[in-house]
This record gives C-alpha cells, sequence and structure tokens, in this order.
C-alpha cells in the first residue's frame, strides 16, 4: 500500500498532533510507567509524525521499528527524524537519536503488512502502534491483526481512525452525495481487500474485546479554520479527487463543490483514537 505524499502527511502533521488523545497518551504512560526502556514497531510509519508525537512521552531509551511498504516514504521518515532530533548519527542504516532527554533508536523497515504480519509481530516488542492506518485495511486483516497481536499479548496504540465525519460550514448542497461517494471511495482494495473505512474502530474494539483486551477509545476530530487554510485546500482537492474516481457524483457537481470550498470557513474531519491493554494473568 502506498499513495500518500511525503509533502501531504508533512501538512496534515501539526493538525494530526493537535487532535490526539491525551487521555489516552496518559493512560499508556502509566501501563509503561517504571519502564526505563521500550521497542516499539510502527505500522504504516509514513514519514515517522507518529513517533515525533509519541517519543516525547514514553521512557528515556527507545527502539523503534518503522515499518511501511512504500520506500520513499522510510526515506522521508529518516530525513524528517534527523531535522526532528537535537542530535542524530546514522549507523549502518540505523538511527540513534537525542531528543531533550530521549534517546531514540530507530531502524526503517520496507515491508507488506498483507502478507508478512505474522512474522513482523513475532519479533520482540512492547508495544505496537499506528496512525491514521486501520481505515485502509479490510476488516479481515484487521482480524488477523488483532489474533496475532494478542498471540503475543502486546499493547496496541491506534490513532486517527477516520470514522466516517466530514462537516464543512458553510454547508453545500452536494455535501451528502460527496460524503457518501468518499465512503464508496474509502472501501475500495488498498492492497488488503476491501477497507474497512469508518467501521475499523468498531471492527478492531470488537475483536481485541472478544481476546480478553482492555479496550478504550476516544474521539479526536480535526477542528479546522482559516488558520489551517492550506490544510483545508489540500483536504477538499483530494477529497473532491476520490468522488472523481467513483463516478457516483456528476463532474459538474464535483467541481462546484471544489471551487465552494476554498472559501469554505471551517471544517471538522472525525477521528478517533484507541488504546488495547492485554489483560494481566
Amino acid at each position: 500500500m502506498s499513495g500518500f505524499s511525503p509533502e501531504w502527511l508533512a501538512l496534515r502533521e501539526p493538525a494530526d498532533h493537535q487532535a490526539r488523545s491525551i487521555e489516552l497518551r496518559e493512560k499508556l504512560q502509566a501501563y509503561f510507567a517504571g519502564r526505563d526502556e521500550l521497542r516499539i514497531v510502527d505500522l504504516g510509519c509514513g514519514s515517522g509524525s507518529n513517533l515525533r508525537a509519541l517519543a516525547p512521552h514514553l521512557a528515556a531509551t527507545q527502539h523503534w521499528r518503522l515499518v511501511d511498504y512504500d520506500p520513499a516514504l522510510l526515506s522521508a521518515a529518516r530525513e524528517a527524524l534527523k531535522n526532528w532530533a537535537d542530535m542524530a548519527q546514522e549507523k549502518s542504516g540505523v538511527l540513534h537519536l537525542q531528543k531533550n532527554d530521549k534517546f531514540i533508536v530507530v531502524s526503517f523497515d520496507q515491508v507488506d503488512l498483507a502478507r508478512d504480519l505474522e512474522r513482523l509481530l513475532a519479533d520482540r516488542a512492547d508495544l505496537v502502534t499506528a496512525a491514521a492506518f486501520f481505515d485502509l485495511v479490510s476488516e479481515d486483516w484487521i482480524e488477523r491483526f488483532c489474533k496475532a497481536l494478542a498471540a503475543h499479548r502486546l499493547p496496541f496504540f491506534t490513532v486517527l481512525t477516520y470514522d466516517g465525519t466530514d462537516r464543512w460550514s458553510p454547508a453545500h448542497p452536494q455535501d451528502a452525495a460527496m460524503v457518501q461517494a468518499f465512503h464508496a471511495h474509502q472501501g475500495s482494495d488498498k492492497g488488503f481487500g476491501k477497507a474497512a473505512g469508518p467501521r475499523a474502530t468498531d471492527v478492531l474494539q470488537k475483536a481485541l474485546t472478544q481476546l480478553g483486551y482492555a479496550v478504550t477509545i476516544h474521539p479526536t476530530p480535526w477542528k479546522l479554520d482559516a488558520a489551517q487554510r492550506k490544510l483545508m485546500n489540500a483536504l477538499s482537492d483530494g477529497f473532491a479527487n476520490a468522488v472523481a474516481e467513483t463516478g457516483l457524483v456528476a463532474k459538474s457537481d464535483i467541481e462546484d463543490w471544489r471551487r465552494a470550498r476554498l472559501s469554505a470557513a471551517t471544517c471538522a474531519v472525525g477521528h478517533y483514537d484507541l488504546l488495547g491493554l492485554p489483560s494481566i494473568d
């Protein structure tokens, strides 16, 4: 699975970081309280935004394994993390970073998660995490993932899973048709089978609960206004392009909606963060 540009990921990163659930992050911190060192696997890492958001709140020493199928995104992550860190050294392809009081070792792994999921999760880890990822995979893959996770009793934290909500202001006559068509596009195969889209969080919660996990969910919407005009314009552009691919909305209606969104006052896009912790024997 690929198709997300480093430019788009950089543009959305501030909104992503602002939206994330502080309460769930603090619950995760409490779970690992007293740990001086952690090993973390980040699925569909993109350009490394999830690490940049989460690492400042975890153990003093961290080993991150960044996993993505797109080598261009892995390369972008490497460069972005070098620029983010206070100090950075690269040894045999592995980054050694210092950020404030954190020492972070980062390895990069190009993996086909549709094929090699179980092998990946069989390797030693303390936490599996992801951001803006699970709405892109299928329900069957989510259930397979949860079984592999539970087989190793791994804690799990995923953020910014799309919940199907898109609200623009002022309203436009084509809003409902556009959202319906966008959801149809979201359900297309991204390399894992028919994507779960807005159902992803419900599927994760049900599967993990049945496997004995304690699951907590918080809504984490983007709330955008004119201060994020560049992001809103890129979002409406991508939304319109996706709808156009479905053939479900007339081209003239799509273009009318797209033009109207250039002067939108606000936009809210719904997401959920989810924390799943294994039961303690």
